[in-house]
């Protein structure tokens, strides 16, 4: 299937890490013009030498994702030398976890609201006017499998995901007709080198690849989804 985002413009949210990474270079495969959002420069560097001859299609901006203003900022330079925006992927979050709730700090609770809700909101309140505007557009949330399966010692982060989930529900709902498109998509542990780290002991070879699930992505970004609005895919396998 060729997916041709030749011409698009997709911000990728944490395009640097380790699923962000994959759906950059992904996008990057497909010749779209990738704009990815970074916290740490050596991954923006790295994630320049891993395009190879696509680097030209790559620009990368250090933005606090969080930031009502500096997003505002971000897309209004993005708009300035483009025109246009294809699509947004928000790989943005974090994970805390082994907690229960009577002993979690509040200010746990407050960074995954932060990283995992308010990052979903700021960039989907900045994007949604302008891919109004242009009558087209598709927006990919990365929530998880905890938004709907929730576990144990997992309250901060599971609350946080519900929530951006049931955001991009309600955000589908919004712009029904308008020829924006709006999913999530429900991760479970991915293979990645931090959760590799995190789990010494576990078995790798059970977690979803990122780029599996980049693949995933992109398709929902492509016309070939311009049917799927408003769902909550799952991308965990059977792990």
């Amino acid at each position: 299937m060729n997916l041709d985002f030749a011409g698009t413009v997709a911000i990728v949210a944490g395009g640097t890490g380790g699923l962000g990474r994959a759906i950059s270079l992904a996008f990057l495969e497909e010749d779209a013009k990738v704009v990815v959002t970074f916290r740490h420069q050596e991954e923006y560097a790295a994630l320049e030498k891993a395009a190879g001859t696509k680097r030209e299609l790559l620009e990368g901006y250090l933005v606090d994702v969080t930031d009502e203003v500096a997003i505002g900022q971000f897309i209004d330079q993005v708009l300035a030398k483009h025109g246009k925006l294809g699509a947004m992927v928000n790989t943005v979050g974090g994970y805390v976890g082994g907690v229960k709730l009577w002993e979690l700090e509040t200010k746990v609770l407050e960074q995954m609201l932060a990283l995992n809700l308010h990052s979903t909101y700021e960039l989907s309140r900045a994007v949604i006017p302008v891919m109004l505007k242009q009558g087209r557009g598709a927006i990919v949330n990365v929530a998880a499998k905890s938004a709907v399966d929730h576990g144990a010692g997992a309250s901060a982060y599971a609350a946080s995901k519900a929530a951006a989930l049931a955001m991009m529900d309600c955000l589908a709902a919004d712009v029904k007709g308008s020829g924006v498109r709006v999913n999530s998509i429900l991760p479970s542990i991915i293979d990645t080198e931090i959760n590799r780290k995190a789990m010494p002991g576990a078995d790798f070879a059970a977690w979803p690849k990122p780029e599996d699930i980049a693949r995933v992505i992109l398709f929902l970004c492509s016309d070939y989804a311009r049917v799927i609005h408003g769902a909550a895919i799952p991308v965990y396998g059977d792990s």
